[in-house]
């Protein structure tokens, strides 16, 4: 079971703080995709690798959402911040990005849209995030066969 710290908070706080972790865990998730060491990491991102370790393990309190942004920009994560009535709504996700004019309709990117719109209705936060993670591959995956049609 997993307990609500950010419960006792007003709602602003605590959507912040959710914000927070969760923009932590898609910095972290980054990090772990480009197999660098986190001092190699750290030094990519511009910060001290004492930061980049409590971005990793979560331990974001003392850290500023803004900070986290800067991070994000920097690994060229192209993300979507949302917020909504209740802190639990709120998230961060990694967005796919397909090129101007390149969008088409496909099973495939019909089967990513109904798995983010899905998991946006009836998943935990950290549901959501997996959910669009492999929602971003699916986008991905649809951009580099688009890619590979190119004549």
């Amino acid at each position: 079971m997993i307990v609500d710290p950010i419960s006792s908070d007003p709602p602003d706080l605590a959507t912040v703080r959710v914000l927070r972790l969760d923009l932590a865990l898609q910095i972290a998730r980054h990090v772990q995709r480009i197999g660098r060491s986190q001092i190699e990491a750290a030094r990519a991102l511009g910060i001290p690798q004492p930061t980049l370790s409590k971005i990793v393990h979560g331990r974001v309190n003392d850290l500023s959402l803004e900070l986290l942004i800067r991070i994000a920009t920097r690994a060229q994560l192209p993300l979507v911040l949302l917020t909504g009535k209740d802190p639990a709504e709120a998230g961060v996700f990694v967005s796919g990005s397909v090129a101007p004019g390149r969008a088409q309709r496909s099973r495939l990117a019909d089967l990513a849209r109904d798995e983010l719109s899905a998991s946006t209705q009836r998943l935990s936060p950290e549901q959501r995030l997996d959910a669009q993670l492999r929602h971003s591959e699916l986008l991905a995956d649809l951009q580099r066969g688009a890619m590979n049609r190119k004549p």
